[in-house]
């Protein structure tokens, strides 16, 4: 599996505003009912899938986010993989810990328990960045979340890269200082 950015995922699922919905079920019908899916994917099973994995422990991390996802992969094609992003007309309770309502949703859909586990690794991470949060805060457009999104990316490959070459130079410790 070649590893998909987060800007590719939500360029194919997209940003929606002003869903509805008083409960999480409610929430979460018409997001899905308002996305793109691809054609072996129906609505009916997309949802009945989520709401099971909600059954199980509610999806919301804090900070009026909820990451809604089923728990198996329902995609067959890897290129099919998306996270779609709602904004909520009204917060709704979600049981999170923090006790704050949800306001915003990134749903996850995978082909692989592989892929799903990477972008849901990187989409808890996203979370955690002040400027995806601001985003989310002020129902960004598409657009702007991409480049946001993009940049974070970006950011982290540089990271990564500085600390590979850190370690590598570790690994060759001159004869001198032994």
């Amino acid at each position: 599996m070649n590893d998909i950015s987060l800007v590719d995922l939500i360029k194919k699922g997209g940003a929606l505003l002003e869903i509805t919905g008083s409960t999480p079920k409610e929430a979460l019908d018409c997001f899905i009912q308002n996305i793109r899916l691809p054609a072996d994917l129906p609505a009916d099973v997309l949802l009945q899938a989520v709401l099971e994995r909600e059954s199980l422990m509610a999806t919301s991390i804090g900070g009026g986010i909820a990451v809604p996802h089923p728990r198996n992969p329902l995609l067959s094609n890897e290129s099919e993989q998306f996270i779609a992003i709602a904004f909520l007309k009204r917060p709704v309770e979600w049981q999170a810990l923090d006790g704050v309502p949800v306001q915003n949703l990134i749903l996850l859909v995978s082909s692989s328990a592989r892929a799903h586990l990477h972008s849901l690794s990187r989409v808890h991470f996203l979370c955690q960045e002040e400027a995806f949060c601001s985003l989310l805060a002020k129902k960004a457009s598409k657009e702007e979340i991409i480049k946001t999104v993009g940049a974070i990316e970006k950011e982290w490959e540089e990271k990564a890269a500085l600390k590979e070459a850190s370690n590598s130079l570790s690994l060759y410790t001159p004869v001198s200082e032994m």
